[in-house]
């Protein structure tokens, strides 16, 4: 770990301007924000990020979890993931969000990991985090071994020639599905971004992952009001029961009136390289019957545009199951 400047701004504003001395948006970046530290402080000692300064946010107001005005959700950026998972409203009201949470990680982490962080949280695949390797995400121009190389846990969706790396968040699987929106501090001023915009593809420029730009910060997520009779499901397949990324992932919210889906949102995990909110597969589920023939048509038409690498083909059939289980376990509740 190389040497950094740590500091505790005194409030929002002065945190903001001295992030924005930060010289790029990209991973390597002068200034850091540091929440929880659970995912930054991990690749600072692997050298994959490497900030003059860190500051520390976690004095800042922003770990309140409040209800809105119009019976939505405010979340703040530096709330702690078991708060969140665990708070009264979110279990009743957005249950997709607490399973999603507590599918995620470890108790331990989730204690200390926040949201914002989760926003931002960076993939696992190895050759990003091994800085004897080349990356386009880590080092722009460089290349991206894990096209030709071990790409069993990459993404089959979203991808491009620079970059196959998957998001890891289960938390921004059900943000996604539940049409969060994202308040953002800049140096000008402030902006609201709807969740699906806010994590970019990678196209040409895999080093760029969100619409942040240098000093921006995130104070708060908000929730939309729930809708009155819907059900939630969190779905995860993984290697092994705890502790691990998703292989495929599927966060459901349906409601059902007369035997018919009415509404449907629905956004997939471990397969993209940002959470994959599908409205393909929300498009075949609405206005149809319940039923299986109407799960798997949405899965179908989920991974339609799949592209799988030379490892990684299972995932196509995975995440198909992984839907259609999901939708069927909610409309069974």
């Amino acid at each position: 770990m190389r040497i950094f400047e740590f500091i505790r701004p005194s409030d929002s504003q002065a945190a903001v301007a001295a992030a924005a001395q930060s010289k790029t948006a990209q991973q390597g970046a002068d200034v850091r924000f540091m929440g929880g530290g659970t995912t930054l402080i991990d690749l600072m000692k692997l050298n994959v990020e490497t900030p003059n300064k860190v500051l520390d946010i976690n004095r800042l107001p922003f770990d309140k979890i409040e209800d809105t005005s119009d019976g939505g959700l405010n979340i703040g950026s530096t709330a702690r993931n078991s708060d969140l998972a665990y708070h009264p409203r979110v279990q009743r009201d957005y249950s997709v969000l607490s399973q999603a949470i507590l599918q995620g990680a470890s108790a331990q982490i989730r204690n200390m990991a926040t949201v914002g962080g989760n926003l931002l949280q960076r993939t696992r695949c190895v050759y990003f985090r091994d800085t004897a390797m080349p990356c386009n995400k880590r080092e722009p121009g460089t290349g991206c071994p894990a096209i030709t190389g071990h790409n069993r846990t990459l993404a089959i969706l979203g991808a491009s020639e620079q970059c196959i790396a998957t998001n890891p968040s289960d938390m921004c699987v059900a943000l996604a599905a539940l049409d969060a929106t994202v308040h953002i501090l800049a140096p000008n001023g402030s902006r609201v971004v709807a969740f699906g915009d806010f994590h970019t593809l990678p196209g040409n420029t895999p080093q760029r992952e969100t619409v942040l730009e240098p000093g921006d910060f995130i104070t708060e997520v908000t929730l939309p009001p729930p809708i009155p009779g819907s059900k939630h499901v969190y779905l995860k397949l993984r290697d092994r029961a705890s502790y691990e990324f998703a292989l495929a992932s599927a966060a459901v919210v349906l409601t059902i009136s007369g035997g018919k889906i009415t509404q449907a949102r629905m956004a997939l995990g471990g397969v993209g390289t940002k959470p994959w909110r599908s409205p393909e597969a929300e498009a075949a589920l609405t206005g149809k019957p319940a039923n299986e023939a109407t799960f798997r048509a949405a899965a179908e038409a989920a991974l339609r545009n799949a592209k799988p690498q030379s490892e990684n083909g299972f995932k196509i059939e995975l995440a198909k199951r992984c839907v259609t289980h999901a939708l069927r376990t909610a409309a069974a509740a």
